[in-house]
């Protein structure tokens, strides 16, 4: 593709074609601000914060949709364009719930931000009406809050376009319009699946997680509750952004040493559960090649992905494996095998888990989710909510030393740690499986063809004779797409692995948020699960079964992978769900 010569405050600069002012000024090491852009999926122009001004043109225009030229002039920082920012932030707060210092946002607000850079306040603002709105907490894992929403659609656009919901989208018109749901039903009586991707791209305090950290804090005060907790892989990929460091940051011993400090009886891993998933799921692939069942069979480890399933494609439930996710896998084990091995009571046993997912809150709640008696897991955190523990605990993160994971429920191996990214899953299961019907071992551990932050991947492996197919997919457009071409018959695999949210865990709606100029120009989900797979290469044992803690469970308690006690402790079952439709 040929380069475009353009002049950007004077300087001299060359883009590809096709790009807009707003790319090309990256390219020069200029950033125009923004408030809706999210590349390739909100291209719209209209919060107005981005304008610049163009030799020739009549009017400021939007760096973000305008397109380069040969020989065109940009201004991206003239007294006018600068009046113009700060008039628009004048305007948009004038109709905003200001009250910053509890906002969950606050500090790390793009709106925030803005008006700081543009000496905004509360002396130089439009006084008038403002909409009042409700608070919407009828999901399990999110509230919304309409009084902050600023109208920038990036929730809208990331619901619609990249998971293909769709179930939030501007209601009324003019100065009375509002993002919410079809007939201002509430966002948990929709076929909202939680996976809280609205939340990641939301600039302000419009939609955030429901937060459960004074529950946890009273849970670890209460001497009558053995409080532990498990962190899932992809924490460890971003926790250390909430405290300073550059995306792709691994912090998996000061993370065992904060989770230690705040006060947990015990630190454990979901890792360990990520290999006990491998073993009950590469047992139930090959009973289903061997013995006629359903194929391909689907994994079962993204609560999000689920949920779109028995809304979506209700008709392939019976593809998902049976397994329940690690995070659920770890509080049944925790309060059957661990308990018994510990003489503690389950209904004392308080099992804390931190997410990247915000759906992982409504797993919890799920039927047949309670091997025990009691809820397998009693709270799930995500890794935002992790870092507001911290920094309300006084723990100094940064110069913490790096501590190990308490055992048995904290020893894992490689194959456990890359669930976090896309494709992990399948790779993790492809070694135990590989292993199990060749009888041999793998020379080679690495299932490149399965990894990338790619939306769909495919790969086939000849395995004892017999070509395996299998297929990889993140994001729930992406997941649209491969499952209608399974359902037409388009397409025929063995085996898929499905991640709601694009890129993985690491990629979750509970993981730090990032600005958008940051998500638009930096590939954070492939920095993120660079982590997890150094980790796994650094690890002396990287397949799921040769975890000595995994086969002291098999041995002391399960038996065997599929037995009837680890069906009944760490599977689950589905329903057929609707379709959003109006609440009478």
């Amino acid at each position: 593709m040929a380069n475009v010569n353009i002049k950007i405050n004077g300087m001299d600069v060359s883009a590809p074609e096709g790009s807009t002012i707003l790319e090309a000024a990256k390219l020069a090491h200029i950033e125009i601000p923004t408030l809706c852009f999210l590349k390739e999926i909100n291209e719209i122009g209209a919060c107005r914060i981005c304008v610049v001004e163009v030799k020739g043109a009549r009017s400021l225009v939007a760096s973000c949709v305008f397109p380069i030229r040969e020989g065109l002039e940009v201004w991206t920082n003239t007294p006018k364009v600068i009046e113009s920012r700060k008039k628009t932030l004048q305007l948009i707060l004038s109709n905003h719930n200001r009250k910053c210092l509890s906002c969950v946002r606050s500090g790390n607000c793009e709106l925030q931000k803005l008006c700081k850079d543009y000496k905004v306040d509360d002396e130089c603002l439009y006084d008038g009406v403002k909409n009042e709105y409700e608070l919407d907490t009828s999901a399990a894992h999110m509230i919304r809050d309409n009084s902050k929403c600023i109208l920038c659609r990036r929730c809208v656009a990331v619901c619609e376009k990249t998971q293909g919901i769709g179930v939030i989208g501007p209601n009324e018109r003019g100065f009375k319009t509002n993002i919410s749901s079809a007939f201002y039903m509430g966002l948990g009586q929709t076929s909202c699946v939680s996976c809280g991707q609205c939340i990641a791209v939301c600039p302000v305090g419009a939609i955030y997680e429901k937060d459960y950290t004074s529950q946890v804090f009273d849970a670890i005060a209460d001497p009558d509750k053995f409080v532990i907790v498990q962190t899932a892989p992809a924490v460890r990929a971003g926790l250390g952004e909430e405290f300073g460091a550059p995306i792709g940051t691994g912090v998996e011993g000061k993370m065992a040493a904060a989770l230690r400090r705040l006060g947990f009886d015990k630190v454990f891993d979901t890792d360990f559960s990520a290999d006990l998933t491998i073993m009950e799921e590469a047992n139930e692939f090959i009973e289903r090649v061997q013995n006629g069942g359903v194929l391909p069979m689907i994994t079962s480890c993204s609560p999000g992905w689920v949920k779109y399933c028995e809304h979506y494609f209700p008709d392939m439930t019976e593809n998902l494996s049976t397994c329940k996710s690690p995070q659920q896998m770890f509080g049944a084990t925790a309060k059957t095998y661990y308990a018994e091995k510990m003489g503690i009571d389950p209904k004392k046993m308080v099992v804390v888990s931190v997410m990247p997912c915000t759906a992982k809150k409504f797993e919890i709640g799920r039927p047949d989710q309670s091997a025990a008696g009691v809820p397998d897991v009693d709270i799930a955190l995500t890794t935002r909510e992790l870092a507001r523990m911290i920094n309300r605990a006084g723990i100094d993160f940064n110069s913490l030393p790096d501590e190990e994971f308490d055992q048995p429920l904290g020893l894992s191996t490689g194959a456990g740690v890359i669930f976090g990214a896309t494709g992990g899953v399948m790779e993790a299961a492809l070694r135990t499986a590989v292993e199990t019907l060749t009888g041999e071992e793998l020379k080679a551990l690495d299932f490149k063809e399965v990894r990338g932050t790619k939306g769909i991947k495919e790969a086939t492996y000849n395995v004892a004779g017999m070509d395996v197919k299998v297929a990889v997919a993140s994001g729930l457009s992406n997941a649209k797409e491969l499952l209608t071409k399974v359902k037409n018959g388009e397409a025929d695999y063995h085996f898929i692995e499905i991640m709601a949210c694009p890129g993985g865990c690491v990629n979750g709606g509970g993981q730090p948020q990032v600005s958008g100029n940051v998500r638009n120009f930096t590939d954070v989900r492939g920095l993120r699960a660079k982590v997890l797979y150094d980790y796994d290469e650094s690890m002396p044992i990287r397949k799921s079964h040769e975890n000595p803690a995994i086969k002291a469970v098999y041995e002391e308690f399960f038996g065997k992978p599929g037995s009837e006690k680890a069906h009944h402790v760490l599977h689950t079952s589905y329903v057929k769900r609707q379709v959003n439709t109006p609440i009478e």
